[in-house]
């Protein structure tokens, strides 16, 4: 699909006058979601998104403090479900290229969201919710590189112009549902004295999920399995782990562990080097996930000018920024001041790799797209071994400064890998 008339254009000026003012209005995005696969794509990720958001904040919580698991083990547990999660979406992304048919794996891998979050509301016991933190809530996770490779199929029917936009918009679609949901379910739960009944209206919310993608998504996306049958199952594999994107994911994967290291010490740095108070905490990570939502929508329109590379460089360059001056800030309206930038980097961090990495592995977009889950979890070991150095040899403060270091070694790793090409339009 080619760029709208000039007509068309006028249209949606006169429609929604103050588009130039929200991100949210932009033109390529509007185009986009005209696609019914792009629209209810959407719709499905915000479920998928309600789901996590729903549970994840109190799943330690549901675990061993009410179901009695030690924290060694619960440690284990997640780590473990970590492995699971990385191995089930490469080889559900290798297959959907292989079969040319999403649609079918999609349905499976929600009924496992159905039945994992579902039986550990029903049977809270150990058992169950080891057998779904460790098996079926993992491969449940497994449909988040479904969705993006499912909707980068219809986004490059349209264009590879708007496959930035779209992913961006699917982006914020996640990130608007973690800054609702998790306070929502607190708020309605607390006065319960226990966090079970999220499972349940996770489980819920993979029931519609599943009704949403058997109803309204076709039976295949335009995904030719001939692409996928070229290489062996073991060829695909073999090309995640080749020099050309072992390299690029390493240098993701250190940007991407700026992002882990935050969650770890901006709370203890605003109770402690910055004096501030745990009340604090909360409203600093509300500020920052809201407006990151509109960022990452604006990083998309960003990508219409730059390319993908001088996107992520910029971006990357000032959360290094943000995570140097976190790293040296002794008061609480230092940490207020920074807001603004760590969210602007933090949705560059969050958004403009998603299409990188598609792009990695191009031609089949199931495996291009399992590499984000790949990343997720390369970025949260690399923020684990920072976060444990930096701890050891210094304090909070140096541990963000020495996380701010790996940011740059992952910039400068990037750049001399797709250096050349960064001048080049997103687009082409």
């Amino acid at each position: 699909m080619v760029d709208p008339p000039p007509s068309l254009r006028a249209g949606f000026v006169k429609t929604f006058p103050f588009r130039g003012l929200c991100p949210l209005m932009s033109s390529p995005l509007l185009i986009a979601m005209r696609n019914p696969v792009i629209r209810t794509s959407m719709i499905a990720i915000v479920l998928f998104g309600f789901s996590g958001a729903a549970t994840s904040p109190y799943q330690s919580v549901v675990g061993i403090t009410e179901l009695g698991l030690s924290d060694g083990f619960y440690s284990a547990l997640i780590f473990a479900a970590a492995l699971v999660n990385v191995a089930v979406s490469v080889t559900i992304g290798i297959v959907a290229d292989r079969v040319g048919n999403y649609r079918t794996l999609m349905l499976a891998v929600i009924l496992c969201g159905v039945v994992g979050y579902g039986a550990v509301y029903l049977l809270p016991t150990k058992g169950s919710f080891v057998l779904a933190a460790l098996m079926l809530l993992p491969v449940h996770g497994a449909l988040n590189p479904l969705l993006f490779a499912y909707v980068r199929t219809a986004a490059n029917e349209m264009g590879g112009r708007h496959a930035a936009a779209v992913n961006s918009g699917i982006r914020a679609a996640i990130s608007l549902s973690w800054v609702l949901v998790p306070g929502l379910v607190g708020l309605v739960l607390s006065a319960r004295g226990s966090m079970l009944p999220a499972y349940l209206l996770a489980s819920l919310g993979c029931l519609a999920n599943f009704v949403l993608v058997l109803r309204l998504l076709p039976e295949k996306a335009s995904v030719d399995g001939a692409l996928g049958k070229r290489l062996s199952f073991l060829a695909s594999l073999g090309e995640i782990l080749s020099l050309r994107v072992l390299a690029r994911l390493l240098a993701i994967a250190l940007i991407s562990s700026m992002l882990h290291v935050t969650a770890a010490v901006l709370p203890l740095i605003v109770t402690g080097a910055a004096g501030g108070k745990v009340s604090d905490i909360g409203i600093i990570v509300g500020i920052v996930a809201f407006l990151e939502v509109v960022f990452i929508v604006v990083w998309g329109r960003i990508q219409y000018r730059l390319s993908h590379i001088d996107a992520l460089a910029l971006g990357t360059a000032i959360y290094v920024l943000n995570m140097a001056l976190l790293g040296l800030s002794t008061e609480r309206w230092h940490i207020y001041a920074l807001t603004l930038i760590s969210a602007f980097g933090a949705a560059a961090l969050i958004s403009i790799p998603i299409t990188y990495l598609q792009e990695l592995i191009a031609d089949r977009p199931g495996l291009g797209s399992s590499l984000i889950s790949v990343n997720v979890f390369l970025g949260a070991g690399f923020g684990a071994a920072l976060f444990a150095l930096g701890t050891r040899i210094s304090d909070y403060s140096g541990t963000a400064l020495l996380s701010s270091l790996a940011g740059v070694a992952g910039l400068l790793l990037l750049l001399f890998l797709d250096g050349d090409g960064r001048g080049k339009a997103s687009a082409s």
